[in-house]
């Protein structure tokens, strides 16, 4: 934590994140008015500041879009954390299994990750939404998959360094079985690397969701999303540009946050970048 604190990259995604998290978990308190409540009579109301009725306008159905874009954390926080958690779980475990065992076992899971990343991670991701249906659960299960075998390799190739130094032998040696040499003493020391491209995995889906979201298959209507929201203001995105421009914005600064702090865990965990 100390190092992280000393790293100007992760200190800064660490506040971005820490601000979003806040704005999410106190959504209810933050929006200044009702984000579903909809005024014909106010659409395309450009910005007008923070002493105005309407901070960041309104969009072609008179809604508030500071409420919009704040409601929205949610969903982005929400499909990041599940998406990331399932792929960080089965990566880990399938990838310790590849590494440890090895043989057969090895060639299996790996040509199975290689198959996965034969394609590209948004068109498989599209396909999955579009054969299981469009919503943020299916969104969610579709990001996972497409994030598993980044994590598998990270976690083999960690596996394959460690399983050979003396500590795992002596291990063996005093008679631990190989589920407990493998998780009490090889998977705790690679969490560094594996909470690196966890956090760096959490910004590319926010984005991946976002881009669902803009196709029709991610969050649904009355689910509010940065993605739909930029859907729906590309129709009017020359006479009212902002409608695309915030949401558009918070995504940019959300996914900055989490590579920004991916880095810098790189960074601590890594002796030979300290200081840097």
């Amino acid at each position: 934590m100390k190092q992280i604190l000393r790293n100007k990259s992760a200190l800064t995604g660490l506040i971005l994140i820490g601000i979003l998290l806040c704005v999410a978990i106190f959504a209810d308190y933050l929006v200044p008015k009702d984000p579903y409540e909809m005024d014909i009579w106010d659409s395309f109301r450009p910005p007008e500041g923070p002493k105005g009725e309407y901070v960041l306008g309104t969009d072609d159905m008179g809604r508030d879009l500071l409420s919009r874009i704040i409601m929205g954390s949610r969903v982005s926080l929400l499909v990041a954390a599940v998406a990331t958690g399932v792929s960080l779980f089965f990566g880990v475990i399938l990838g310790a299994i590849a590494g440890y065992v090895g043989g057969m076992t090895d060639t299996i899971i790996m040509r199975i990750m290689d198959l996965i990343l034969a394609f590209p991670s948004i068109l498989l991701a599209i396909a999955i939404v579009a054969s299981l249906g469009p919503g943020v659960a299916n969104a969610m299960l579709a990001i996972a998959i497409v994030r598993i075998p980044a994590m598998v390799r990270v976690t083999r190739s960690m596996v394959l360094d460690l399983k050979e130094e003396e500590f795992v032998v002596a291990s063996k040696a005093l008679g631990c079985s190989h589920a407990r040499v493998l998780f009490r003493h090889i998977l705790i020391n690679c969490y560094a690397p594996i909470l690196v491209v966890a956090t760096l995995n959490m910004g590319t889906a926010i984005t991946v969701e976002a881009t669902l979201s803009f196709l029709g298959l991610g969050a649904q209507p009355p689910i509010i999303s940065w993605g739909r929201m930029l859907a729906l203001g590309r129709d009017a995105i020359r006479s009212a540009p902002y409608i695309t421009l915030f949401p558009g914005l918070a995504i940019v600064f959300t996914v900055l946050g989490f590579n920004l702090l991916g880095d810098g865990l790189r960074d601590a965990a890594d002796p030979q970048l300290r200081g840097r």
